[in-house]
């Protein structure tokens, strides 16, 4: 049991033997470690007891982060993964189902001409009214449309099939260059064949014999040439080559009624065999006659519906002028030159619709797909 008083020891006392108690020895505190302050601060004073009440907990849910009704937030839904894509191989699929509908359509039209304009009595009285229309101010006509007749040969075949595959590479668009020679190529070969062994002419009017000479040769080497430059041209620029190229396929087409060498129905029939060709080859661009990174065509849009727009006023003055024109042999001079008129704005009007369907369906068909591709 410990003691519960001082340690004592003996010592001597003068009365005798005996022991008295000694103070105790205070403990001994070490140095105060260097720099700390001496005498050592008080220490701090003793937390309150009870302890303080914690604070109240958060609301749960936040206010204001869910929508009125919701019991508890959505659960978090992951990242979608991107799929993995790889460059496009070609124009999408629309693009090119619109490009071969667009060439079915062309076809079809011209055999329609060929049927009502060649086939039928009413058609080949209307012509002939047209045809002998055409001798009015022939002479003055004849000096501005012989030179543009002159320029058509096969050096110009030659010429411009060249330099439109020359653009091609230039641009090094190795498929295209492939493209607008099967369409040159393909086109005037066409009109050929149509017009010396898969079409021919009945004269059901009587008098002169005249040859099968739907469509026009020398209307489809000019639109053959403009619209493969139309293919090749950068993109920027196909709206005023569209343009150009339709005025010149136009005046060429024109020029041979002046002369008297087709009929309305010849240049109509070959500006549509010309748009089937090109339809055709835009429905199997390859990848390398993308337009890289293109982008839409405010432009080109606009400028295809200008020529819609010119096509649709020319288009109904022909209505006009062939409703105006009676298919008999009793004709007077003018309601001949009314048949020519109507010709020419019929030529007019196809060949702007024409040239403003292939420049649309141009620009689509040289975009890049842009849905992604799982490899």
């Amino acid at each position: 049991m410990p003691a519960d008083h001082a340690p004592t020891r003996p010592l001597p006392t003068s009365g005798g033997s005996g022991t008295r108690p000694l103070p105790a020895t205070p403990p001994v505190l070490p140095p105060p470690p260097s720099g700390a302050p001496y005498p050592p601060a008080a220490p701090p004073p003793p937390a309150p007891y009870p302890p303080a009440a914690p604070p109240p907990p958060a609301p749960y849910p936040p206010a204001g982060t869910y929508p009125p009704g919701a019991s508890h937030p959505p659960a978090p839904q992951p990242a979608p993964r991107p799929l993995p894509t790889v460059e496009a191989d070609g124009p999408s699929t629309a693009s090119r189902v619109v490009a071969a509908v667009v060439a079915a359509l062309a076809v079809a039209c011209a055999w329609l001409v060929w049927r009502f304009f060649v086939d039928t009595f009413a058609g080949q009285m209307l012509e002939r009214a047209a045809f002998d229309g055409a001798v009015t101010g022939q002479g003055e006509l004849w000096a501005v449309a012989k030179p543009v007749l002159d320029t058509v040969s096969v050096a110009f075949v030659v010429g411009g099939l060249g330099a439109a595959m020359g653009i091609a590479l230039l641009r090094r668009r190795w498929g295209l260059a492939v493209q607008v020679a099967f369409l040159v190529v393909g086109a005037n070969v066409t009109t050929q064949l149509v017009k010396h062994s898969l079409l021919g002419r009945e004269e059901l009017i009587g008098g002169w014999h005249w040859e099968n000479s739907l469509p026009s040769g020398h209307t489809t080497v000019a639109g053959s040439v403009a619209a493969a430059l139309l293919l090749v041209v950068p993109r920027a620029a196909r709206p005023l080559v569209a343009v150009l190229g339709g005025a010149y396929t136009a005046a060429t087409g024109v020029s041979t009624l002046v002369g008297q060498w087709h009929r309305p129905s010849d240049v109509v029939a070959a500006v549509l065999v010309v748009l089937a060709w090109a339809a055709l080859v835009c429905a199997f661009t390859p990848r390398s006659a993308l337009d890289p990174g293109a982008g839409t065509s405010p432009g080109s849009t606009v400028m295809a519906v200008l020529l819609l727009l010119g096509a649709g006023a020319a288009g109904v003055a022909a209505a006009l002028a062939l409703r105006a024109t009676p298919a008999t042999w009793d004709t007077t001079a003018a309601q001949e030159v009314t048949a020519y008129a109507g010709g020419v704005a019929g030529v007019l009007a196809v060949t702007a619709a024409a040239f403003a369907v292939l420049l649309l369906v141009r620009q689509s068909t040289a975009r890049p797909d842009a849905r992604p591709v799982r490899r």
